[in-house]
């Protein structure tokens, strides 16, 4: 169970004072802060040297520290590519990547270890939850190609592959808002976490870091109520938290079924998000390796549903 806290602040470093205020390390409260778990004077903490001046109010969600101890279970799988050294997936919508406070089954970690060893030494980490083998993620309702590492130098070469932007990610996503584009557009702005809502990023934000995306609209329509829908291709040159989801918001264009950016939606039961195709290069040989995902049948037939035309190359 979560325990928050309310703790009036002495002077000092935000983690020595939380630290020596709760009897944990300070390597624990910093991971408390880089969740956004919190707050001083009602605003989530920017980062761990922040001074206080004391008499601060400050509240502490701890997050609670997930097993290490993960069941593998037998879930059926989309496999696109396996060799020895990864295995690369089609996501389903509605399943978690790893188990995390509150979620420890049924996750895409569970699944594929009821098939494959991952790297255990890669795995726990008590502030993000127990993930061998996970290089990146993708939202619980975001489906699509997804890699996972079998070998722990795999692991460290995907990774890195990822932080240095050797990697091409494409997404599909419907814009629900008011897209007024008829050619690609680019997004350069940097996201943070939201300075309220902890589990919310936004443009600026706290502890903000560059992003960028480009859009290519595929097809666009009316809706019959003043705004224009569009089928967008999305390519992050960055890999924020929810940075395809915080660009289209910030562009008046929220994703169809976003609940947290934008709103719900009757004709999908989830944000209109899939990636279609990743380009990494391979762990071991380092010649590339394109991984794709058809759009899935949510996705396709709710922009029909809203009226819109498939794309030639979406048609089956």
């Amino acid at each position: 169970m979560t325990e928050v806290l309310h703790l009036s602040a002495t002077a000092g470093r935000l983690d020595a004072v939380l630290a020596e205020l709760t009897g944990v390390s300070r390597s624990q409260v910093a991971g408390w802060i880089e969740a956004g778990a919190v707050l001083v004077n009602d605003r989530v903490a920017a980062k761990s040297s922040v001074k206080l001046k004391g008499g601060e109010a400050l509240r502490v969600t701890p997050p609670p520290l997930p097993d290490a101890t993960v069941e593998p279970e037998n879930i059926p799988l989309d496999i696109i590519f396996e060799d020895e050294h990864l295995i690369a997936v089609n996501k389903p919508p509605g399943m978690v990547t790893h188990p995390a406070p509150g979620v420890h089954s049924g996750t895409l970690v569970n699944a594929l270890l009821g098939r494959v060893s991952l790297p255990e030494q890669e795995g726990f980490d008590g502030a993000e939850g127990f993930r061998p083998g996970i290089v990146h993620r993708l939202d619980r309702d975001t489906s699509g190609v997804i890699v996972v590492a079998k070998t722990v130098a795999a692991h460290a070469k995907l990774a890195a592959a990822f932080k240095d932007r050797e990697t091409q990610k494409t997404y599909l996503a419907i814009a629900a808002g008011t897209w007024k584009a008829d050619r690609p557009v680019q997004v350069d702005a940097p996201i943070g976490r939201h300075a309220t809502a902890r589990q919310r990023m936004t443009v600026g934000g706290v502890q903000a870091r560059e992003a960028q995306t480009l859009f290519t609209p595929l097809a666009a329509h009316p809706d019959g109520h003043g705004r224009t829908l569009a089928l967008v291709q999305a390519q992050p040159r960055t890999g924020r938290t929810h940075q395809i989801r915080v660009h289209l918001a910030h562009l008046g264009s929220p994703i169809l079924g976003d609940s947290v950016y934008g709103r719900e939606s009757q004709f999908i039961d989830r944000q209109a998000l899939h990636a279609l195709k990743l380009v990494i290069p391979h762990p071991v040989s380092g010649d590339l390796l394109t991984l794709e995902a058809a759009p899935p049948d949510d996705l396709l037939e709710a922009w029909v549903a809203c009226g819109g035309e498939l794309p030639r190359q979406f048609m089956k």
